[in-house]
C-alpha cells in the first residue's frame, strides 16, 4: 500500500485523498489496516478512501465498548469535516458502521457491509484461548476464511500477539461482550440509506444466514453471497469484490438509491 498512516488531532488514519467521495473503512476487532489492502490499491485514485485505527487498545477501559468505538468514528467524521460517507465495514467495523448510521443517518450516503457483526456472531467459541497456544490461534484465524492458506504466518503472528497482551486480551474480551448486548434486530428497519450485503456462503464467523437475516431487515439492501468464501471476501476475491463494490457505488452516485435484489 502506498498509502501512509497519518497521525493529526489524536486519530490515526489512512486517506488516499482520491478525486471522488468519501469510501470509510472500518476493521474487525482483530481487524488489521492489511484487510482492505486489496480495496485501497483499487479505488485509491477513484475515491477518498479513508481508514482510521479504531481504538480497540487505546480508549480508557471504561469506555471500551462498541459505542465507545462508535463515538470515536463520529469525533473522526466531524473532525475531517466530510459532508457524507459511504461507509464500509467488515465484521465488528460493520457492526460500529449501522451504530453510526442510526444515530447520523445525514452522513451516510451509502452503506456496505462484509461479515458484519450485529444479529449473531461467534469468534472465539465458548472461551478464550490459553495464553501460548499458538496452534489454536492458527486454527482459529485459519478458520476466518475458506482457502486457511490466506491465514499466513504474519496474520496468525498477529492474532497471536494480541490474545498473548493481558491488557490486549481483555479490551478483545470487553469489546465482545458489549457487541452482544448491541444487538441491532429491532433496530434495523430504521436503517434508510442504500446498503450492499457482500457475504460468504462458508463464513463460520457470521454465517450466511446472518446476511440473509440483515437483507431481510434492512429495507433498501441488496446480499450478494459469494462461493467458498469465508469471513472476509475482500481478503479472499479482491477482485470479485472489488468489482460489486464498483458497480454499487456506481450506482448510488447516479441514482441515489439501489433497487432491493438477491444475487
Amino acid at each position: 500500500m502506498n498509502v501512509e498512516l497519518k497521525e493529526i488531532g489524536g486519530f490515526k488514519f489512512l486517506e488516499s485523498e482520491g478525486r471522488g467521495g468519501t469510501l470509510l473503512l472500518l476493521h474487525g476487532l482483530f481487524g488489521a489496516l492489511s484487510n482492505f489492502e486489496g480495496i485501497i490499491k483499487h479505488f485509491a485514485d477513484k475515491y477518498n478512501v479513508v481508514v482510521p485505527l479504531l481504538p480497540i487498545f487505546e480508549l480508557p477501559i471504561r469506555r471500551v465498548s462498541v459505542t465507545g468505538l462508535v463515538d470515536h468514528v463520529s469525533q473522526f467524521v466531524a473532525f475531517k469535516g466530510y459532508d457524507k460517507v459511504n461507509l464500509l465495514g467488515n465484521s465488528l467495523g460493520g457492526h460500529i458502521a449501522l451504530l453510526y448510521a442510526l444515530s447520523e443517518p445525514e452522513k451516510i450516503q451509502s452503506i456496505i457491509l462484509t461479515g458484519s457483526s450485529g444479529l449473531f456472531e461467534s469468534a472465539m467459541g465458548t472461551g478464550f484461548p490459553k495464553r501460548g497456544d499458538y496452534e489454536f490461534i492458527k486454527r482459529k484465524t485459519e478458520g476466518t476464511f475458506y482457502d486457511p492458506k490466506v491465514a499466513t504466518k504474519e496474520l496468525v503472528d498477529e492474532v497471536f500477539d494480541i490474545v498473548n497482551d493481558r491488557n490486549k486480551a481483555i479490551r478483545i474480551v470487553a469489546t465482545a461482550k458489549s457487541a452482544v448486548r448491541h444487538n441491532l434486530g429491532d433496530k434495523l428497519h430504521q436503517v434508510k440509506a442504500p446498503t450492499l450485503l457482500v457475504w460468504g456462503k462458508d463464513d463460520q464467523i457470521t454465517p450466511s444466514f446472518v446476511g440473509e437475516k440483515f437483507n431481510e431487515l434492512i429495507e433498501n439492501s441488496r446480499l450478494i453471497l459469494m462461493d467458498k468464501c469465508g469471513h472476509a471476501p475482500m481478503m479472499e476475491y479482491p477482485g470479485i469484490f472489488n468489482q460489486h463494490l464498483a458497480d454499487f457505488l456506481q450506482e448510488v452516485s447516479i441514482v441515489g438509491r439501489t433497487p432491493k435484489e438477491n444475487s
